[in-house]
């Protein structure tokens, strides 16, 4: 019922920055909390910081100071701004959506690979 696209993905220095963006298209009003979640080679799935409809945010330890989740409901679109990126930080991005029911995310986009070179 709800499609995800994430974009913006890419190579970058340590220390350097990149935004990415989640395009929702489907019946989006049935998943209005949406979050961004990571995958590094070797490690689990984890989560990274969310975002409702309504404003309410929840960020991780390790994101907090230095990304920033943001969204355009007119657009559908969740964006990721991630600054003072580090090696670490170098996996594979997803982007999520689920109701407010659900403690699971029901919806998942392809991922996108943000690579930190040091």
């Amino acid at each position: 019922q709800v499609q995800l696209v994430e974009y913006g993905g890419g190579l970058v220095q340590a220390g350097g920055s990149l935004r990415l963006s989640c395009a929702a298209s489907g019946r989006t009003s049935s998943a209005p909390v949406m979050a961004w979640f990571r995958q590094a080679p070797g490690r689990e799935r984890e989560f990274v910081v969310s975002m409702s409809s309504n404003g309410f945010t929840r960020y991780t330890d390790s994101a907090k100071g230095r990304f920033t989740i943001s969204r355009d409901n007119a657009k559908n679109t969740a964006y990721l701004q991630m600054n003072s990126l580090k090696p670490e930080d170098t996996a594979v991005y997803y982007c999520a959506a689920r109701s407010y029911a659900k403690t699971e995310y029901e919806y998942w986009g392809q991922g996108t690979q943000v690579t930190v070179s040091s």
